[in-house]
This record gives structure tokens, C-alpha cells and sequence, in this order.
């Protein structure tokens, strides 16, 4: 399926506010209340809407810690990757998880309910023998941005 500039208008304006209804979002993208119903069920059916969530205010529940983390895995073949991921996809405290190029292998996001819950969490990581050769900790003081959705209508003009 190829996007138009109507389907990414649509993406745009649902990811910003996936509650809104088909009449709102149709006027916000300048189409007919049904036609744009039926784009909206293509970009779900095709994947381009993977589900709806809510933001929570995660400050409101009580205090947290975030930490991004760089690891490094001990050895490099394709089987080291794959055991790492399986093990950290298993960790609830694991919000984002980035294979990246540079100095490092990964860069976790981990959100915990303090310092010593992700202290214990690395400590069984580390025994748990998934090939973690070192890593560095970036405790979070303040998030003064921090955007849910992505510049969509930036990337893909139409």
C-alpha cells in the first residue's frame, strides 16, 4: 500500500489523539466522514496502525526512576544478539531497547521504582550469563521533552 498525503495526515492526527471521533478526524484531514472510516480500517489493516494506548502520567502514580543504559555484549555472532534480546524482552522494567552503531552494542530504557530495583535488576542480568560484557548507566534527573508521536508529516510530504 502506498501512502498518500491524506494517509499520513491521518496518521498524524491519530497518533496526537487516537480518541477522537471519525467525524473530527475527517474534518481535520479535509475528507468525508465514510471514505476517511475506510482509509483509517486500510491503515489498520495493513499495519500502519499497530493498536491505540493511553499516556499515563507516570509522575501521578508515584516516584519512579528512569535509567538509559549502554551495553556491550561480550561477543558479537548473530546467536550473542539473539540470547541477549530474549533475555531482556523477558524484563517488564525494559521500556525501549535500541541495537545501535558506535562505542556500544545496546542502548536499554529501563524505568524502575528506584535505584536499587535497577541495581538488582542489572546484578541479574549480569548472572544470568546473556553475554553482558560491560555497562554504563545514565540516570534520568529531568525530562524537560518528551514527545509521544513522531514528526510524520515532516518525514513523508506528499
Amino acid at each position: 500500500m502506498k501512502l498518500d498525503r491524506i494517509d499520513v495526515k491521518i496518521l498524524n492526527a491519530l497518533q496526537k489523539n487516537g480518541r477522537m471521533t471519525n467525524v473530527e478526524l475527517s474534518e481535520m484531514v479535509d475528507l468525508s466522514p465514510s471514505p476517511c472510516l475506510l482509509r483509517v480500517k486500510k491503515l489498520q489493516a495493513e499495519g500502519y496502525i499497530e493498536g491505540y494506548s493511553a499516556q499515563i502520567n507516570i509522575g501521578k502514580l508515584g516516584q519512579t526512576l528512569t535509567v538509559f543504559t549502554e551495553i556491550t555484549l561480550k561477543n558479537h555472532r548473530q546467536f550473542d544478539f539473539a540470547r541477549f534480546l530474549t533475555a531482556i524482552e523477558k524484563v517488564d522494567q525494559v521500556i525501549e531497547c535500541h541495537l545501535v552503531s558506535g562505542g556500544y552494542d545496546y542502548l536499554v530504557k529501563f524505568v524502575t521504582a528506584g535505584i536499587e530495583e535497577y541495581q538488582t535488576l542489572m546484578e541479574r542480568l549480569l548472572d544470568s550469563e546473556i553475554g553482558i560484557d560491560k555497562y554504563f548507566s545514565f540516570v534520568v534527573l529531568k525530562s524537560p521533552l518528551v514527545k509521544a508521536h513522531l514528526p510524520l508529516t515532516s518525514l513523508f510530504q506528499q
